[in-house]
C-alpha cells in the first residue's frame, strides 16, 4: 500500500534535501581556513563559492525538464552529486595542504564544490517544489516556504556545528569535516528521494500528449512581465549576496568580534523566517507580487537609514548606529529569504501548473548570474575604496562596507521599479 500524506511525501523530504543542501552557504565560515591551509588568499578561495551558486542556476535552467519529468531520477542525481562534490572538495583540500599553493588543489576544489555540488544543488533545489505546491493547493506558498526555509535555516543548524568540528581540528585537518559531512548529508538526501512523490491524483501529460513549449507558456502574458520577474529576483539576489558576503566582516567592524559566531545564526534564522514568513503572508494577498513590493520598499528604507547615518563606519562605541547596522543585516537576510520562497509560487499563479519546474528551473538562472557578480562585486568595492584599518586587533574597511550600501540601495530601486511596472497584476483567487 502506497504512503499517501502530504507530509511524509512531500514537506519531510522536502526539508530533508533542502537542510542538506542550504549549508553551501557555510562556505564564507570556514574559506579563510582553507585559503590558509591550501596557500591561497581568501579571494581566491572565494570563486568556488560563486561557481556553486552559479552552476546551481545553470544546472537548475538546464535540467528543469528533467525534475518536471521524473523528481525520482532528479533527487537521486542530487544526493549523489552533491554528496560527492562535498567529498572531493575534502580531497582536494588535503591535497593542497600536502602541496601548498598547487593549482591542481584550487582547481579541483573549484570542480567539486563549484560544479559537482553546483548540480546536485540545482536539481537538489528544484525537485521537491512543484510536489510541495501539488499537495499544498491551498497554501502553496506556506508548503514552498517551508521548504526553502530548509536551505535558509541549515546554515544556522550547520553553522556552530562546523565551527565547533574546526575548532577541533586546530592541527588543519580541516578536510576531516567535508568527508565527515559528505556521508550525512547523502544520507539525509537519500531519505528524502525515497520519500518524495507527487499525489496520485496529479496527471503529468504522457509523452503522446502535446504539451506547449517553455517559450509558448511564458507568451500567454505579455514577455515584458517575465523579464520583469527574472530581473527583480536577480537584484534582489546580488544585493543580499553583496551584503550577506561582507556580513562578518561588517559585524567584526562594529565592535561585535566576540559575537560573529551568534550573530551570523541570527541572520541565517531571519534568512529562514522570511522564506517561510513572506511566503505564508504572500497566501493571503490577491497579488503575490505585493510582497516583493514590499521587501523592496522595506530594504530600500533600512539601507537608507544607515546610509545617512554612516552607520557601519560611525557605529562602534555607538548603540544606536549598531542596533541600526544589525537591523539591516537581518532585514536584508529577511528580503532575501522571502524573494526565493515566493518566485516559484508568483511564477504559478503567472504561468499555472504544467510547467512550473521548468519555468522555475529558468528563472533559477537569475541565481546563478548573482552567484558570479553579487559577492564579487562587494569584494571589488571594498578593495579598491575606503582603506583598511585595524579595530580590536582586525583589519577592516568601514568606508568600504558603507560605500557597498550605495550600490545595494539603487539596485533595490531598480527591482522595485520592475516590481511596480512590469510584473503584471494578478488575482491569484480568480485563476
Amino acid at each position: 500500500m502506497k504512503i499517501q500524506n502530504k507530509w511524509i511525501r512531500a514537506a519531510i523530504p522536502a526539508l530533508l534535501l533542502h537542510c542538506s543542501i542550504g549549508t553551501v552557504y557555510c562556505w564564507s565560515i570556514f574559506s579563510q581556513e582553507i585559503a590558509d591551509y591550501i596557500g591561497f588568499s581568501k579571494g581566491a578561495t572565494e570563486w568556488a563559492f560563486s561557481f556553486a551558486i552559479f552552476f546551481l542556476g545553470m544546472s537548475a535552467a538546464f535540467l528543469g525538464n528533467i525534475v518536471e519529468k521524473d523528481i525520482h531520477k532528479s533527487s537521486l542525481i542530487a544526493s549523489i552529486t552533491f554528496a560527492l562534490g562535498m567529498a572531493g572538495t575534502g580531497f582536494f583540500i588535503y591535497f593542497g595542504g600536502q602541496h601548498k599553493g598547487s593549482p591542481i588543489a584550487l582547481i579541483g576544489i573549484y570542480v567539486c564544490y563549484g560544479f559537482i555540488m553546483g548540480i546536485g544543488l540545482g536539481t537538489g533545489y528544484l525537485s521537491p517544489v512543484k510536489t510541495l505546491m501539488l499537495w499544498f493547493q491551498d497554501k502553496k506558498g506556506l508548503a514552498t516556504g517551508l521548504a526553502v526555509a530548509g536551505f535558509g535555516a541549515a546554515k544556522a543548524i550547520a553553522s556552530p556545528i562546523m565551527q565547533a568540528i574546526l575548532g577541533d581540528n586546530q592541527n588543519g585537518e580541516i578536510y576531516k569535516m567535508f568527508f565527515i559531512l559528505a556521508v550525512v548529508y547523502f544520507v539525509m538526501m537519500f531519505a528524502g528521494h525515497l520519500l518524495l512523490a507527487k499525489p496520485a491524483d496529479w496527471h503529468e501529460p504522457s509523452g503522446a500528449e502535446k504539451k506547449p513549449s517553455i517559450m509558448e507558456v511564458l507568451k500567454t502574458k505579455p514577455l515584458t512581465n517575465y523579464i520583469g520577474i527574472w530581473v527583480m529576483f536577480y537584484l534582489n539576489i546580488t544585493c543580499g549576496l553583496m551584503l550577506i558576503s561582507q556580513e562578518k566582516m561588517i559585524v567584526k567592524c562594529i565592535g561585535l568580534a566576540a559575537s560573529v559566531g551568534i550573530i551570523s545564526t541570527v541572520s541565517a534564522i531571519f534568512n529562514a523566517g522570511g522564506r517561510l514568513g513572506f511566503s505564508a503572508w504572500a497566501d493571503k494577498m490577491k497579488d503575490r507580487n505585493t510582497i516583493y513590493k514590499l521587501i523592496f520598499i522595506l530594504s530600500i528604507a533600512f539601507t537608507a537609514i544607515v546610509m545617512v547615518t554612516g552607520g557601519i563606519k560611525n557605529a562602534e562605541g555607538n548603540a544606536i548606529l549598531v542596533v541600526l547596522v544589525l537591523a539591516l543585516i537581518f532585514m536584508v537576510n529577511a528580503g532575501y529569504g522571502g524573494g526565493f520562497s515566493n518566485v516559484p509560487t508568483l511564477l504559478s499563479d503567472h504561468y499555472g501548473m504544467g510547467s512550473i519546474s521548468a519555468i522555475h528551473g529558468i528563472t533559477l538562472s537569475a541565481w546563478a548570474f548573482a552567484g558570479l557578480t553579487g559577492n564579487q562585486v562587494a569584494n571589488f568595492i571594498v578593495a579598491h575604496s575606503g582603506e583598511f584599518k585595524e579595530v580590536h586587533g582586525i583589519k577592516v574597511n568601514p568606508v568600504g562596507y558603507q560605500n557597498v550600501l550605495y550600490v545595494t540601495i539603487a539596485l533595490y530601486i531598480v527591482a522595485l521599479l520592475m516590481s511596480l511596472f512590469f510584473v503584471k497584476p494578478i488575482n491569484k483567487d480568480a485563476k
